[in-house]
């Protein structure tokens, strides 16, 4: 067991076969980080005394640069004894429900279009998680975590169900689509990420989403459909896809009570030149683009939620920042 010292602090954490960041949120510290997976450099650190090694080789968000002034990634980073760290802590970054390590076991595999499935998983132990957050599936014979957004409420923890996308030629999905069978079980951790359902915003709710994004967006809607807090609030549900068999969603709003009336969606496809798109009446373009004509300079009244490939939320963000949407109204995880 490791003994973690937060210098400037009085902070000292334990870290036993864990990451750096892990252990911290484990402890209830808001140590910061985002993707949980080496892709955006939120959780760097600066490394004062100790050693350590990573989890993922050449991980993407180091840098050269880093390196050389002894910053390391968090999420990726375990330690080989005790060290001393630098890092700048945050409430924000506070878990509501501590991530714990756990099994699940592979209850159903439901296909919703032709490259996405829910998974869902019955856990050894209950992990409770709010609406929006993710957990790290270790896929069999795969090296590493990868970070999947729940598309359930979280309310008893009994149950993670994902929806997630095949990833051509990925690693990961591969392994879940192809590999796993009934009965069969596998790692999980979580939950992580704070793009959650705010319960206490007072504005309607504009969810965003394309691909493997999802997951996420039907996990906030129905728990913003359920909740009491939020009863006098719309949700606009916006989900973009290629071409109209991409395009799902719906059938989950339409099990949820309000649906037409206070709970509104959107289907928006992109490549309209596409021989399959033929006959299609709705949306065309890009959801930040749609997004924009329905509401203009009304988004500033949303709280808005965003999940899909890099692109999209790069696009959604900086729309979000023309209309003037002040940053505690956007919510996104950036592992997608």
């Amino acid at each position: 067991m490791a003994k973690i010292t937060i210098i400037k602090s009085d902070i000292v954490y334990d870290c036993v076969s864990d990451t750096i960041t892990r252990a911290a949120t484990r402890a209830g510290l808001g140590f910061p980080y985002e993707c949980n997976v080496g892709e955006c450099g939120n959780c760097r650190f600066e490394l004062i005394e100790g050693e350590v090694s990573y989890l993922r080789e050449n991980p993407p968000a180091i840098t050269e640069r880093d390196a050389e002034r002894k910053r390391y990634l968090g999420c990726q980073a375990v330690p080989h004894g005790d060290c001393t760290i630098k890092v700048p802590l945050r409430d924000h970054y506070k878990s509501k429900h501590l991530p714990k390590k756990t099994r699940g076991v592979l209850t159903e595999a439901i296909d919703i279009t032709h490259d996405i499935r829910e998974f869902r998983f019955k856990l050894s132990e209950p992990a409770k998680f709010l609406a929006g957050q993710y957990g790290l599936i270790s896929a069999p014979g795969v090296e590493g975590a990868r970070a999947y957004s729940m598309s359930n409420t979280g309310e008893t923890g009994e149950e993670w169900h994902f929806q997630i996308r095949r990833v051509p030629n990925g690693r990961a999905t591969g392994s879940l689509f192809d590999g796993m069978k009934i009965g069969d079980s596998l790692d999980l951790d979580g939950p992580y990420g704070m793009a959650y359902l705010r319960e206490d915003a007072p504005r309607d709710i504009l969810c965003l989403g394309g691909g493997s994004g999802l997951s996420p967006m039907v996990s906030i809607s129905r728990a913003a459909a359920h909740s009491a807090a939020l009863a006098g609030q719309n949700i606009y549900f916006v989900y973009g896809g290629r071409t109209p068999r991409d395009i799902c969603g719906e059938e989950f709003l339409r099990e949820l009570p309000g649906f037409g009336e206070r709970i509104h969606y959107t289907p928006v496809i992109s490549m309209v030149d596409d021989p399959t798109s033929a006959g299609w009446t709705g949306k065309t373009g890009f959801v930040h683009d749609v997004a924009e004509e329905m509401f203009g300079e009304k988004l500033a009244n949303f709280e808005v939620y965003f999940a899909g490939p890099p692109l999209m939320a790069q696009s959604v963000t900086k729309m979000l920042i023309k209309a003037k949407v002040p940053g505690s109204q956007m919510h996104f995880d950036q592992f997608y």
